[in-house]
């Protein structure tokens, strides 16, 4: 297939990009930034807000597979990017032609009024089910695997011994890359079309605090104390590290609402079926892989 891809340059969208080019795909993958040249690859320099780069993007393509989101700012911001970037997609493709849309969404989109992101995500997911097109939705976890900045923060907590998480609570877990394959099988013109799915590692009942804090500590060969911190303690910090670095803090209200959340885990009956997909990398394995990945590039 041909396949015009947003988020390219990030986590997932980097994993993504390079599986499909694995899989024999040609790419066209929206950049903000001048990258260097990749066979199979066809970079568009732009954004989400612009209309001549996303119609370059979409030309002539088999399926758009939108990966590109805001996950910390402003209310604003959130609009502008999740939503806003959205809808122009949606636009361009409908312009060209282009009858397959597969969207990443989020879980936060369950719980709207919970933050600013999640209800970002939700207007996205309805603008790409009222758009005609033979659109898939998909609301991953969180999402970890070489190359995450994000879940590298707890890697370091568990080499330390303590994994400072949220009050009690469960969630679920999954593997950039089958997150990364699930999203090509759907872009496949014989996938089926309108559905939403949340997609996991296939543990049921997702993973408690505490026993993901005692798999991050045993990917490393270490043992770990998983240490609740009270919601009201959260909050907090999210103020402080607002009044510290401003429109660079890294927990935000938004994001303190978020992790306080008890219930992060998938619906089983939104999984895929497994004739369309499963996956294929054990958590814990995953996240041994994962750990070594990070100590090879000095990032732990």
């Amino acid at each position: 297939m041909k396949l015009a891809l947003t988020g390219a340059t990030g986590f997932v969208g980097g994993r993504l990009l390079a599986l499909a080019l694995e899989d024999g795909h040609q790419v066209t993958a929206l950049t903000r930034r001048s990258q260097p040249p990749r066979e199979g690859v066809s970079w568009i320099e732009g954004a989400l807000d612009s209309r001549q780069a996303l119609g370059g993007l979409v030309d002539e393509v088999d399926a758009v597979i939108h990966v590109a989101g805001v996950i910390s700012g402003s209310a604003e911001e959130f609009e502008a990017g999740n939503v806003t970037g959205t809808l122009n997609l949606l636009a361009a493709a409908t312009a060209a032609g282009v009858r397959r849309f597969v969207h990443v969404s989020s879980l936060a989109a369950r719980e709207p009024k919970l933050s600013n992101y999640g209800a970002s995500k939700a207007k996205a997911e309805e603008l790409v089910r009222s758009s005609g097109l033979d659109w898939s939705i998909v609301r991953p976890p969180a999402v970890y695997g070489p190359g995450d900045r994000e879940t590298l923060e707890l890697f370091k907590a568990a080499k330390l011994g303590i994994v400072p998480l949220p009050p009690a609570g469960r969630l679920s877990l999954i593997h950039a890359d089958d997150l990364c394959r699930l999203l090509l099988a759907l872009a496949d013109p014989k996938a089926p079309a309108q559905q939403l799915y949340e997609a996991d590692d296939g543990r049921e009942g997702g993973w408690s605090h505490r026993e993901f804090a005692d798999a991050l500590a045993a990917a490393q060969d270490r043992r770990a104390l998983a240490l609740p911190v009270p919601a009201a303690l959260i909050r907090f910090g999210a103020r402080v590290d607002g009044l510290i670095r401003r429109s660079g803090a890294k927990l935000t209200a938004d994001r303190a609402a978020y992790f306080c959340h008890p219930d992060w885990t998938i619906d089983p009956a939104r999984r895929p079926a497994e004739a369309l997909w499963q996956p294929r990398i054990e958590t814990r394995q995953g996240l041994e892989e994962t750990a070594n990945w990070y100590c090879r590039e000095g990032w732990l």
